[in-house]
């Protein structure tokens, strides 16, 4: 367990705008990423951009999304920045991501697993980065869902 990431959040929205937030591109932008181009389908794009003008580098270029239960869950593939790229992003499989939905009231909560990081220093260095970004990621998107 101690190698899996997991963030929660008490989203105020119901389910189903809680679940566009990782779906919809248009809301992506105003907190995950740059740019963004997801298919929100079984072998669709789960690709994010911090560097448009650098597509090949921090972003999630190839990556796919692997179930979807809508508005119940989403899983996709996950690569890192280019600081970790050279391990992240050709390991197979890649790191994954299944993101949660659960309406509690007027409200949902979103728990984020992230897992397949393996025993190496550096993919601990790896971990420990995303384990902070999707920290702060979250409070991006409760900040930007109370709007």
């Amino acid at each position: 367990m101690n190698k899996i990431i997991v963030q929660k959040g008490l989203l105020n929205c119901n389910i189903n705008r809680a679940f566009e937030m990782f779906t919809v591109n248009e809301h992506l932008v105003k907190w995950l990423t740059m740019k963004s181009d997801v298919e929100p389908e079984v072998g669709g794009k789960y690709e994010l951009f911090w560097t448009p003008e650098d597509p090949e580098n921090n972003s999630t270029i190839g990556c796919k999304v692997l179930e979807i239960d809508e508005p119940y869950l989403i899983n996709f593939e996950w690569k890192g920045p280019v600081q970790y790229k050279i391990f992240m992003n050709y390991s197979d499989p890649l790191t994954n991501v299944t993101v949660t939905f659960h309406q509690i009231d007027n409200k949902t909560q979103v728990t984020l697993i992230h897992t397949g990081w393996q025993s190496e220093l550096d993919w601990e260095e790896a971990r420990l980065y995303f384990s902070k970004a999707w920290e702060g990621a979250f409070k991006n998107l409760i900040d930007y869902v109370n709007q």
